[in-house]
Order: C-alpha cells, then structure tokens, then sequence
C-alpha cells in the first residue's frame, strides 16, 4: 500500500478515541456560581464549545466531567460570565496524547 493510502481521514470522533486519561481525583474545572449559570446563561454555551463535552446541564446546575478534559482551555476563555475557574491537572495526571 502507499503511504498516502494508509493516511485515512479520520474522523474527530476517531481521533479523540486516541486520546487516553490519567485522572486525578480533584477535579482541576470549577463551575463557581450555579445560580450564574441557571440565571444568566440561557444558552449554556460551555455545552456547547467544549471539544470533550465536559459540561453537561441537569436540572439546576452544571455537572463537569472533568476526567475527559482535553485541557484546551476553551471554557477559561468562553464563558462569557467568567464562571468557569480551570486550572492544570496536578502534575502526572490529565490528558495523555497517543499518536495514531
């Protein structure tokens, strides 16, 4: 086979399959205020850009997965109230690149 044959295109789905976690038990994202989010933010939108769709609203408030974390960083800069503290994973643990 060609080099470039074997090179499919893959899908993000497929690539985010290569991607494995080293989890800490202290998550390393904060929701600050829940009432921020259930009163200021109709739109939710951290469920929306995160790439790893870490955040999820249930009811009242936003549960954050944070073990999936691909720490981009897009939810420190996103949220268009500041209500999101995200900080590095304690060293050792986060996200573990595979190459593939």
């Amino acid at each position: 086979m060609e080099g470039d044959e074997m090179m499919k295109a893959q899908t993000i789905e497929e690539k985010q399959y290569l991607v494995r976690f080293n989890a800490d038990t202290k998550s390393h994202l904060h929701v600050l205020d829940d009432n921020i989010c259930l009163t200021k933010c109709p739109d939710k939108i951290c469920t929306i850009f995160c790439p790893a769709a870490v955040y999820k609203w249930e009811d009242i408030r936003m549960h954050v997965g944070y073990e999936g974390c691909h720490e981009c960083g897009s939810c420190r800069i996103g949220c268009p109230h500041e209500n999101i503290r995200w900080e590095y994973p304690r060293g050792g643990h986060g996200i573990v690149f595979r190459l593939g």
